[in-house]
C-alpha cells in the first residue's frame, strides 16, 4: 500500500472513525483479512457510499475488486485516532452514572483509562470504585495538574454543571463529554460533546413508533 496522505478530515467522517476502528478491531479478533465497503456497511450500519466516501480522506486505502485490508485500515485508522497513547481522563460526579463508568472504565480501550474522580459528597472522599480513587472537588485543580490530565466526563446535573466545567477548564481541561444536556458556556480552546440520554431515548421510541 502506498503512504496515505490524509487531508483535513470533516467532522462527520470524525465522528464516525472510532465506529469504524471498533468494529475492525472485531473484524480482527475474528481472523478477517479483508473487506469490501457493501460488507462493512452491514457491520457498521453506514451506507457504503459515505464509508468509501470518509476512507477516501485517507488517500487509497483499498482497490477496487479487492476491498481493504483490515490490518492496514486498523494501522491507519490508529495513528489518526492516537490510540496508541494511554488518555488519562478525570470523571466529576461519582452518582450512579459515574459509578457505572468507574466500574466499566473502558474495559475494551485500553487507551482510554478513568484515573480518578470527584464528588461534592464529602461522604465519598477518600473512597474508590473500581480502584479508582474519588477526591473532593476542593482536590480537583491540584489532582488535575499533578496527573496531566485534559480530557475529562462530566455527570453532574444540568444546574450544578457549569460550575463544574468552569473548574474543570481552570484547570487545565480543554476537552469535556458532558452528560448534562443543558449547554454550557466555555472558552473556543474548549471542546465540550454532549449526550442526553432522554432525547436519544425519545429518538428511538419515535422512529420505533413510525418507522
Amino acid at each position: 500500500m502506498e503512504e496515505t496522505q490524509v487531508k483535513k478530515i470533516p467532522n462527520a467522517t470524525a465522528k464516525r472513525l472510532p465506529l469504524y476502528y471498533r468494529n475492525l478491531k472485531f473484524l480482527e479478533e475474528l481472523g478477517t483479512c479483508r473487506i469490501n465497503s457493501s460488507e462493512f456497511s452491514k457491520l457498521v450500519q453506514v451506507p457504503s457510499a459515505t464509508i468509501r466516501k470518509d476512507f477516501s480522506h485517507f488517500g487509497e486505502l483499498g482497490r477496487s475488486g479487492y476491498g481493504y485490508e483490515v490490518s492496514y485500515l486498523i494501522s491507519v485508522f490508529s495513528q489518526t485516532l492516537n490510540v496508541k497513547e494511554v488518555t488519562k481522563l478525570a470523571l466529576v460526579g461519582a452518582g450512579n452514572l459515574g459509578k457505572a463508568l468507574l466500574k466499566n472504565n473502558f474495559r475494551r480501550n485500553d487507551d482510554l483509562v478513568i484515573t480518578c474522580a470527584f464528588d461534592n459528597n464529602e461522604t465519598l472522599s477518600g473512597t474508590t470504585v473500581g480502584e479508582i480513587p474519588i477526591y473532593s472537588m476542593k482536590e480537583l485543580t491540584q489532582q488535575i495538574k499533578k496527573r496531566k490530565i485534559g480530557t475529562a466526563i462530566s455527570t453532574v446535573p444540568s444546574k450544578y454543571s457549569q460550575n463544574a466545567i468552569d473548574l474543570l477548564v481552570n484547570s487545565g481541561v480543554t476537552a469535556i463529554l458532558n452528560f448534562a444536556p443543558g449547554r454550557v458556556k466555555v472558552p473556543k480552546h474548549v471542546h465540550v460533546h454532549y449526550i442526553d440520554l432522554t432525547t436519544e431515548l425519545q429518538t428511538l421510541v419515535y422512529f420505533n413508533e413510525n418507522m
